[in-house]
C-alpha cells in the first residue's frame, strides 16, 4: 500500500474560485519516501498580498510555471492509485479534486487526515496544527507554508503515526467507519456524546471561543448535516478546520430552541452566523362588527391606517391560520370571509356552522366564541406565559412574553403546583429582550392550543 502525502498552496480558500500556486506530493510506503511530485503552478489569476506574505509566492515566481492543465494528467496518474494523506485533508483534497475535474479527471481515492490521526495517537496536546504538533514531536519544518516543506514535515509526522499505530491507520481506511464526515479536530467520542434531542448547540474554536450557534430538532443529526454534502463551500471548509469543541443546551421545545438561538446570536455574535433577517409582514387579520351586531373577521393587505390583530408574511399563511381558528372556535366561514356566498354558508348544511350567517344563532352566543379568539390574538401584546414541551416526559417549559417580546423561561416538573403568577415568575430565568422575538412568537402562536396560554396581569413587568 502506497500513501501520497500532499500539501498545496493556493490563492484563497474556495476550491471553485481559488487557484493552486504550488503542489507537493510525496509517495510513502509506510517506512520511507519512495517518490515525489513537486512544482510551482501558474494559477492564471491574481495572488493576494496576504497570501504572498504567508507563503512568499508572488506573481513573478509563477509567471513561467506550468498552468494546472499542463500537469493535470501527470498529477492524476501520480495520485490515482494511492491513499491521499494531508494535514486537514479535506482542504487539499477538495482543491485538487475540483481542479482535476475541470480538466476531465475524476479523483476518487481513500483519504486520511494527519490531524485526526495525531489526535488519536498523540492525545492530550492543546493544538494539532502542523506547526504545533511538529514542535511537540521534535519534527523540524523546512520552509514553513511552502508546499514541499509542509509535505515533508507531514510525511515525518505520518511515519511516527504509522510506526506507533499501524492498525489505526489501516483501520481508518475501512469504508463506512462512521467518522469520515467529522471535522479533523472533533473526535468520534465527542460526536457520540451529542444528544439526539431538540435544543441549541455551540461550535468552539481552539481557544474556546464560540464561532457558531445553531438550533436543531436533533442536535446530533444536525451536526452531521453541517459537514456532509458539498465540501467545496469555502465557509464550510473554514468552519470545519476551526471547530475544536461542541457544547449544547437541550430545550425539549422547538419554540424555545428558536428563541434561545436568537438570544445567543445577539449575545455572542459568532463569526460564522449570518445576520438573522425577519420578513416584514404585508398581510393582516382584521375584525369589525356588522350591522346585525356579529363580529366578523377578514384577511387583508396591511394598511398604514388600519391595525391588524395579527400579521402574516403572505395571504396563504393568513388564510390557513384563519381557517384553522374558524374550525377551532366554531366560527362561521361566511362571517370570517372564507366562504363568499350570498346566503347561508355551506357548513350550515353539514351541521358544522351553527347558523350565524342565516339567523339560526344570535349574535350574543356567536360573539362569545369570537371574543375568545380575539383574546388569543391580544395575548401577543399583553403579558403571557406559554406552556411548552420540557426536556423529558416528566417536565414542561414555561415561556414568558412581555408585550409579545420573549422575557424569561424556565422548566418545571409536571408534579409541581405553581398556582400564582408570582410563584411562576420567581422560578423563571430572565433573558435580554429583543423585539425580533415577536416574529418567532407569531410563527408559533397559531400552533399552540389555547389551554397552554396563560394571561398574566399587566401591572408593568413582573421582574
Amino acid at each position: 500500500m502506497l500513501f501520497a502525502i500532499v500539501d498545496i498552496e493556493t490563492t484563497g480558500g474556495n476550491p471553485t474560485q481559488g487557484g493552486i500556486t504550488e503542489i507537493a506530493a510525496l509517495v510513502h510506503d509506510g517506512e520511507k519516501i519512495v517518490d515525489q511530485f513537486h512544482t510551482l503552478i501558474n494559477p492564471e489569476r491574481f495572488i493576494p498580498g496576504f497570501i504572498t506574505g504567508l507563503t512568499g509566492i508572488d506573481q513573478q515566481m509563477v509567471s513561467d510555471a506550468p498552468v494546472f492543465s499542463d500537469i493535470a494528467h501527470r498529477l492524476f496518474e501520480f495520485l490515482n492509485d494511492k491513499v491521499f494523506i494531508a494535514h486537514n485533508v479535506n482542504f487539499d483534497y477538495s482543491f485538487i479534486k475540483e481542479s482535476l475535474k475541470k480538466e476531465g479527471y475524476t479523483l476518487d481515492v481513500p483519504k486520511l487526515c494527519t490531524v485526526r490521526l495525531s489526535r488519536k495517537v498523540f492525545p492530550g496536546y492543546k493544538s494539532y496544527g502542523l506547526g504545533r504538533i511538529c514542535e511537540q514531536l521534535s519534527i523540524k519544518i523546512e520552509n514553513r507554508h511552502r508546499a514541499y516543506g509542509d509535505a515533508a514535515a507531514t510525511a515525518k509526522l505520518f511515519e511516527k503515526i504509522f510506526s506507533k499505530s499501524p492498525d489505526l491507520v489501516i483501520g481508518s481506511l475501512k469504508k463506512n467507519n462512521g467518522e469520515g464526515f467529522l471535522p479533523p479536530n472533533i473526535s468520534k467520542e465527542q460526536y457520540l456524546k451529542l444528544p439526539g434531542a431538540t435544543g441549541v448547540y455551540y461550535f468552539h474554536d481552539a481557544k474556546g471561543q464560540v464561532i457558531y450557534v445553531g438550533k436543531a430538532l436533533d442536535i446530533k443529526s444536525r451536526f452531521k448535516g453541517h459537514f456532509t454534502g458539498n465540501t467545496q463551500d469555502s465557509e464550510k471548509t473554514r468552519l470545519r478546520s476551526e471547530i475544536h469543541d461542541i457544547s449544547w443546551e437541550v430545550t425539549g421545545s422547538e419554540f424555545l430552541a428558536y428563541l434561545l438561538e436568537l438570544l445567543e446570536i445577539r449575545r455572542l455574535w459568532p463569526k460564522y452566523n449570518k445576520a438573522q433577517k425577519f420578513k416584514s409582514s404585508s398581510w393582516g387579520l382584521y375584525q369589525y362588527e356588522d350591522s346585525r351586531g356579529f363580529i366578523r373577521f377578514q384577511v387583508g393587505k396591511s394598511n398604514n391606517g388600519l391595525f391588524p390583530m395579527i400579521q402574516f408574511d403572505n395571504h396563504s399563511e393568513g388564510w390557513k391560520f384563519l381557517m384553522d381558528k374558524v374550525k377551532e372556535y366554531e366560527l362561521c366561514p361566511k362571517l370570517s370571509g372564507i366562504q363568499k356566498v350570498p346566503h347561508e354558508c355551506y357548513d350550515v348544511k353539514i351541521g358544522i356552522c351553527k347558523g350565524a350567517c342565516c339567523g339560526q344563532e344570535e349574535a350574543i352566543s356567536y360573539n362569545k366564541r369570537a371574543k375568545e379568539f380575539i383574546t388569543l390574538l391580544r395575548n401577543q401584546t399583553g403579558n403571557i406565559i406559554i406552556k411548552e414541551k420540557g426536556r423529558s416526559t416528566a417536565e414542561e417549559a414555561a415561556l414568558y412574553f412581555e408585550n409579545g417580546i420573549f422575557a424569561a423561561y424556565g422548566f418545571f416538573s409536571k408534579e409541581q403546583d405553581l398556582r400564582s403568577d408570582a410563584e411562576i415568575m420567581e422560578s423563571l430565568k430572565k433573558v435580554n429582550q429583543y423585539p425580533d422575538s415577536k416574529y418567532i412568537l407569531r410563527t408559533f402562536l397559531s400552533k399552540i392550543p389555547l389551554g397552554q396560554i396563560k394571561m398574566v396581569k399587566s401591572e408593568g413587568s413582573l421582574f
